[in-house]
């Protein structure tokens, strides 16, 4: 498992992403398009695109599963693209592959033994699969994995620490699969082997997500380093967007998905964090 960073190489850290960051640019009549925040902005259009257009569709067909993965990729890519303009392309990737890769791990592993979320299998419905895992699963992780801590940050303010974004973020993270896993499970993109009581997920599911999710966020510490004391502050387009999925989430359980229990209790989790983030942002 990857470590918390130490104050001096977190100084190195730092000096790495300024140098790694990219530098706006000027015309003659002022600064231009950054093009980060435009494939950023076109990505996320796409993905609340597909996700309104989910439900619209008949489910079980072939057009679903298409629009979960345009979902899923474009969520990503929003969140590559932000976190691009924020730490530079080169951290940016490095944290994609880190996360993607020990998510795909995990959850190999969870397939083949229960450990850490319990007894589960996927169908064959999401394609490509890598090892009998489908490829959009661990970009999921990575996807929603920056905004929750981005959202951990904020929301600690002037109290955040290395301990609190990590715990705060993976708990942020593991409020979004309250929506996410009845979703998958409701479409047949996998399944559990014993059901549970919250939609058929067991409680171990949401407790190895949460230890999946602090492993993941020690990974961003160490590649995303919180700038200090330069811009302590949260990246406002990664908050923005764990909120944005948030309220994308509840009105879809609770107008189109008729659920409205998954609407309430996603919401109850994942809505107060990402209000308490933006109030704060915004007092800065």
């Amino acid at each position: 498992m990857t470590t918390a960073p130490t104050s001096a190489s977190a100084d190195s850290d730092v000096a790495a992403v300024v140098a790694d960051a990219p530098r706006p640019t000027w015309g003659s009549d002022g600064p231009r398009w950054n093009p980060l925040a435009l494939i950023a902005a076109t990505a996320g259009l796409v993905t609340t695109a597909a996700m309104i257009a989910t439900p619209l569709v008949p489910k079980g067909g072939g057009a679903r599963r298409v629009l979960s993965s345009v979902v899923v990729v474009g969520l990503a890519a929003t969140t590559k693209a932000n976190a691009a303009r924020r730490w530079g392309p080169g951290r940016a990737g490095g944290a994609a592959v880190a996360v993607a890769l020990s998510t795909a791990a995990v959850e190999r592993v969870g397939t083949r033994t229960g450990v850490p979320f319990g007894r589960y299998e996927y169908s064959g419905d999401l394609r490509p699969q890598i090892a009998g895992v489908p490829a959009v699963v661990p970009l999921a992780w990575f996807a929603m994995a920056v905004p929750a801590r981005e959202t951990a940050h904020s929301a600690l303010g002037a109290r955040s620490s290395t301990t609190g974004r990590v715990f705060v973020g993976a708990a942020a993270l593991t409020a979004w699969d309250l929506f996410l896993d009845p979703q998958m499970v409701g479409e047949g993109y996998w399944r559990w082997i014993r059901r549970g009581v919250y939609r058929g997920i067991p409680v171990t599911n949401f407790v190895g997500w949460f230890v999946t999710s602090v492993a993941v966020m020690l990974i961003l510490e160490r590649i995303l380093p919180v700038e200090r004391p330069a811009a302590p502050a949260a990246d406002g387009a990664l908050v923005g967007q764990y909120a944005f999925i948030g309220v994308m989430e509840t009105i879809g359980f609770a107008r189109y998905f008729r659920d409205p229990v998954v609407a309430a209790v996603g919401g109850s989790a994942m809505l107060p964090l990402a209000a308490v983030s933006i109030l704060k942002a915004l007092r800065r």
